[in-house]
């Protein structure tokens, strides 16, 4: 097969990249390999590195104003879709979704997209790309069931969750991982390191952990310290965890390159998140290190655990359940090591990248068997 990935993020990326970047390393083996993304972007950087796999320098301009950067990045993709022949295009947002349709050739690929996030589907602009999009996979059952009340209910649809490299996100030795909690504890071992690498949006929920720590007993919450990797959260957030007395509590280390140190030192991640968030690169993450996690009840962050064997749910947004989940974390720590251990053993059943790329390589058979016949 000949594959393009299309990616609009100027920036970091975030699961976007990661998804596209596993995908394309694992697929060039077998299959030619092209990626399409803004020049300076992380995933540009990144499939440059990956052996076998073609580079564009995509732009991928959004908005009305822009309508002269528009007109060039959409000359260029045609040019580029119309020489190349691919078999599949594989979109990932709605920018991307928009140029490469406005840039098919009269014999066009098949085009799939992948839904990463929890926004609404509805309005024109989706009704006219559903109509024209071969398949859509979703990263979990909950969009999978989201889109079956969508215009994209009439094209293939299949659930293709999300796989992580749990060679990489392997469990610490216990010595090593000691000595990183050690220097997050501070010299106080009775601390509980509650933490996540899944980045500072708002939407992540990590303000509504603090407030519900917040509402335990000052000898309760000083048990606890909050680690929370991504960029620096803003002024009036900061000014909001001093007004909650957290300010000691709470750690912001930053973007970090490889957070896996971070995650070594927890004795438990979470993901609360309640907006965008579909299955969470970064809980699959951590689980796979050996962590419990403790998630909100929202999108697909419960398909990720098996509740009170590798994790705990609670209802979103609910600082008051929230607190009484961290309560307990504190009471039955003893039991923490096994359910991280339980943790691990999920990820090695369903998290792997194997499973995550072969699973997405058989949508594009079943997809392109079903177009020659």
């Amino acid at each position: 097969m000949k594959l393009l990935y299309t990616n609009f993020h100027a920036g970091d990326g975030g699961g976007h990249t990661t998804y596209i970047r596993e995908l394309a390393a694992a697929l060039a083996a077998s299959h030619e390999v092209h990626v399409a993304a803004p020049p300076g972007s992380r995933l540009n950087r990144e499939a440059r590195t990956l052996p076998g796999v073609f580079v564009i320098d995509q732009p991928f301009p959004n908005g009305l104003n822009r309508w002269r950067a528009r007109r060039r990045a959409r000359a260029q993709l045609a040019h580029y879709l119309r020489t190349q022949a691919f078999d599949i295009v594989h979109v990932n947002g709605s920018a991307d979704h928009r140029l490469v349709l406005s840039a098919m050739p009269p014999t066009r690929p098949a085009l799939v997209w992948t839904k990463h996030n929890s926004k609404p589907v509805r309005g024109l602009g989706h009704w006219l790309r559903a109509r024209v999009t071969d398949q859509v996979i979703a990263v979990c059952e909950f969009t999978r069931r989201e889109l079956l009340h969508t215009a994209y209910r009439r094209c293939r649809l299949d659930t293709v969750y999300n796989g992580v490299d749990i060679d990489h996100w392997l469990p610490w030795p216990a010595g090593l991982a000691a000595a990183e909690r050690q220097r997050w504890q501070g010299g106080d071992e009775a601390v509980l390191l509650l933490g996540s690498n899944a980045g500072t949006a708002s939407y992540k929920g990590w303000m509504d952990l603090l407030e519900a720590l917040a509402q335990l007993p000052v000898e309760t919450r000083q048990r606890v310290r909050v680690l929370i990797a991504g960029v620096p959260p803003k002024a009036e957030q900061l000014a909001r965890v001093e007004a909650l007395g957290l300010a000691g509590q709470v750690v912001f280390p930053g973007v970090l390159t490889d957070p896996r140190p971070l995650v070594a030192a927890l004795d438990v991640g979470f993901v609360l998140s309640y907006d965008v968030e579909t299955i969470s690169f970064a809980c699959r993450e951590m689980m796979a290190m050996g962590k419990p996690v403790l998630l909100s009840d929202y999108a697909g962050l419960p398909e990720n655990i098996d509740a009170g064997v590798d994790g705990w749910l609670v209802p979103v947004r609910d600082r008051r359940a929230i607190a009484a989940a961290v309560a307990r974390l504190l009471e039955q720590r003893a039991a923490l090591p096994a359910m991280g251990a339980a943790a691990r053993r999920h990820a090695e059943r369903e998290f792997g990248l194997p499973q995550f790329v072969q699973r997405t390589e058989a949508v594009y058979r079943r997809l392109l068997d079903a177009r020659r016949r």
